[in-house]
């Protein structure tokens, strides 16, 4: 009898409270709020929050479970899409160059665009960082990502990334066809 006689009391106040914030502002209208349901939770029975706490907890299991399981299943074979047909095409100079310090920077194995040196690099100045492009006449469909810079005395030409010198030397410098393909 008591503890409802002081439930009711709370309840009383708490709605002659209410009237006098809705004239306020709006974060004690949400303050307020916040306590009435605080106050509908700790006026349930303890077994009753128990119950749903368990009921919560089960779910939650449930829910893990199965995602774990989802996590797990073979998804199949996915699409894979291609280049489409290339922006432009154009010829320039080719060149080919290496991780050494005379030829690069004093960060011979970073990129302009701060990543490791790779197959398929190429340095220009003439197209956006992250530009992809093929050399069809001597690598097919290889495609190359522009990721470094040149000296900017070096205009209209490309600089393809190799690891070894002979192979870079061999290459030498031609003129070469290019295909661009816009991102």
């Amino acid at each position: 009898m008591k503890n409802s006689a002081v439930k009711a009391d709370f309840s009383y106040s708490m709605m002659k409270r209410l009237k006098t914030v809705l004239k306020r502002s709006p974060v004690e209208v949400a303050t307020l709020g916040v306590l009435v349901l605080l106050s509908g939770y700790f006026a349930l029975p303890s077994a009753a929050r128990a119950t749903a706490s368990a009921l919560s907890v089960g779910r939650s299991t449930a829910l893990e479970v199965s995602a774990m399981q989802n996590a797990t299943l073979p998804f199949g074979q996915l699409p894979t899409s291609g280049l489409r047909n290339p922006t432009y095409t154009m010829r320039v100079v080719a060149s080919a160059y290496n991780s050494l310090p005379e030829q690069t920077d004093d960060t011979p194995f970073i990129t302009a665009n701060g990543t490791y040196v790779h197959d398929g690099v190429i340095a220009a100045n003439f197209l956006p960082m992250g530009t992809l492009l093929k050399i069809p006449d001597y690598y097919g469909d290889q495609v190359f990502i522009v990721a470094d810079r040149m000296n900017k005395r070096y205009d209209q030409r490309i600089d393809i990334w190799m690891e070894g010198v002979h192979e870079a030397r061999q290459f030498g410098v031609r003129t070469v066809a290019i295909e661009v393909y816009r991102k």
